[in-house]
């Protein structure tokens, strides 16, 4: 049993490293879970393990306190995968991730603010959605460059991002002074 078990530690290790690289790699929240999922039954057989040399030295309580340790392990691994498919289902964006973007956007020569950002996912890919300032003088061909430049640096700040919608909206210039 107990060289089973090591060899299943072994084993299921290996899977989680490959399944969560990934999982990660590719923008799949529920490869990454079941990367988490294979670690975990990892730990359940270095538990066993544990366990087993407990009961063969004496310790026959070894079992059910490693049994109810199993039980909290799974308990931590299951809230962590299920926070994240929840998250990923209702299209919740990490919030750090929608602030990197806002402030990608609002760099851009020319944007004089940003009105709205909406990123979602949908499957493996991120999208994006966003109305921005600019100022009311700029023709139409700059203001249109002005929006593909944004495209651009969305695209270049934010990984997995499949496609970027953007809207522009003339705005009065500020003048310096506060007026």
């Amino acid at each position: 049993m107990i060289v089973a078990g090591l060899i299943g530690v072994a084993g299921n290790e290996l899977v989680a490293i490959y399944r969560v690289r990934v999982g990660r790699e590719i923008g799949s929240a529920a490869l990454v879970a079941d990367g988490l999922h294979a670690r975990a039954d990892g730990f359940t057989s270095l538990a066993v393990v544990v366990g087993s040399i407990g009961v063969m030295v004496g310790v026959p309580l070894a079992d059910p306190i490693v049994g109810l340790l199993i039980t909290v392990a799974i308990l931590v691994v299951l809230r962590s995968a299920a926070t994240d498919i929840y998250r990923r289902l209702m299209d919740a964006v990490d919030p750090d991730l929608v602030e990197r973007a806002e402030r990608t956007l609002e760099a851009v020569h020319g944007v004089i603010g940003v009105d709205s950002l909406r990123l979602r996912w949908i499957g493996h890919r991120l999208y994006a959605e966003a109305s921005l300032q600019v100022d009311e003088a700029l023709d139409l061909a700059t203001a249109h460059d002005t929006a593909h430049r944004a495209q651009g640096r969305l695209g270049e700040a934010v990984d997995k991002l499949a496609d970027v919608t953007v809207h522009v909206s003339p705005r009065p210039a500020l003048i310096e002074g506060g007026q």
